[in-house]
Formats: C-alpha cells, structure tokens, sequence
C-alpha cells in the first residue's frame, strides 16, 4: 500500500467502516502462563478514532491479563460483507464516568444488570497501534466464482483488498 496521505486515510476509513459493520470481535490477551486467549466482545464505539472500546467486569480474567500485559488483538469478522480486520494494539482499563455514559447502550444490562451503577463495572481501552483488513467486496457468489475459475486455470483467484494501516 502507499504511503500517501489519502491512501492512508482511506484505509482508515475502511477499517472504520468494517469494523463498525461488524461490531462483533474476538478481543485475544496474553494470559499470566505466556497463552493467547480470545474471548467475543461486542464494541461499543462504532466511531473508530484509533480506540476501542469495551465494558467488563474490573475483576474479569481479561481484565486482569490486561494489567499484566496490556499488548492485545482485535479481530473482526464480517461474513455478511465477507471483510476481516485485525487491530493490534495495547489496552489498558480506564473507567470515566462520563465515557461509560457516552458508551452505554440499554442493552448491556444483559451482562451488567444495575447498568452503570453494576458493582465492578469498568472500562477496556484498546489503542490500535496498525491494523490490518481484508475485504472482498464481490460477495460470495463471486468469491466462488473466483475459486472455481483458479480450479480451472490454475491461477489463484483475486482475493480482494488486503491492507495494513499504522496508527
């Protein structure tokens, strides 16, 4: 990928765009034994800055694995567009007030039943250090389309997008 500004803003844009469509991610953390562990997380802020950010329980393993090492994935997958993104980056848990009220969706009260008020209720901010998408905007029909013509021709099929973006 270039490195010129409106390529690196575009790409921005994109990882914006698929992450806010897909909204539903795999947050991995490094637990205190050395092993990733992935565990699905719904974002809470659909308006990608460079940050991402979660609700959790103060005294959650993730939360905890954070605070011993706060270098963290992110990873999305849309099916329904056929996108993935991958963000890398280092978390840290910050509860503000004002944030969690800005963030809180009714919904939560799932997970957190006395909503902002819940006993240990915190703050899991992911700052993307790059991230990385794929994006194969023909949809699946076209996608396997692409696979059996590779079949035929022996030529791998055009896989769509694929672009890293520092933050």
């Amino acid at each position: 990928m270039s490195s010129d500004p409106t390529s690196v803003a575009d790409a921005r844009r994109r990882v914006t765009e698929l992450i806010r469509q897909a909204r539903i991610c795999m947050l991995t953390t490094i637990g205190v034994d050395g092993r990733m562990v992935s565990r699905p997380m719904g974002l809470q802020e659909a308006e990608f800055d460079g940050d991402l950010w979660f609700f959790a329980y103060a005294d959650s393993p993730k939360v905890r694995q954070i605070r011993v090492n706060p270098e963290v994935n992110v990873a999305f997958s849309d099916q329904r567009h056929d996108a993935w993104v991958s963000v890398s980056g280092t978390a840290q848990e910050s509860y503000d007030r004002a944030k969690a009220e800005q963030l809180w969706n009714p919904l939560l009260k799932t997970w957190f039943p006395d909503g902002l008020d819940t006993p240990g209720l915190t703050l899991i901010k992911v700052h993307a250090n790059s991230a990385e998408y794929w994006d194969s905007p023909g949809g699946a029909v076209v996608n396997l389309l692409g696979f059996a013509k590779a079949a035929v021709t022996g030529r791998p099929p055009k896989a769509g997008e694929n672009h890293e973006v520092s933050y």
